[in-house]
């Protein structure tokens, strides 16, 4: 479950978070619906499945891991993460999670 008060605060009742990953001072929730991410700070993106454009996660040696996720819509700002190498494994099931349901197959 969210520790994010702002994560928390956008969660519908009813809403079923399948994934949640913590990231370098950032939550992200891949919900029955939609990708939430939230920092200490703020709520950075809050989008349905079909207003993702794209997802990039780049891994290179002895770096964090960088993950960008681009909305549809240019009022929203893409999100870029630094992803250490101990969350991968939840990051990659949140990304493998979102392929899906983008592809239709989830």
């Amino acid at each position: 479950m969210p520790s994010n008060p702002y994560l928390a605060e956008v969660l519908l009742p009813d809403e079923r978070i399948d994934i949640h990953a913590r990231v370098a001072g950032a939550e992200i929730a891949v919900t029955d619906r939609r990708v939430v991410i939230a920092d200490e700070h703020r709520l950075m993106l809050d989008t349905p499945y079909s207003g993702l454009r794209r997802i990039q996660f780049d891994i290179e040696r002895e770096r964090p891991a960088t993950l960008v996720i681009v909305p549809e819509s240019a009022r929203a700002a893409p999100q870029v993460l630094a992803i250490p190498p101990e969350e991968y494994d939840d990051v990659t099931r949140a990304l493998a999670q979102i392929g899906r349901r983008l592809a239709g197959t989830d």
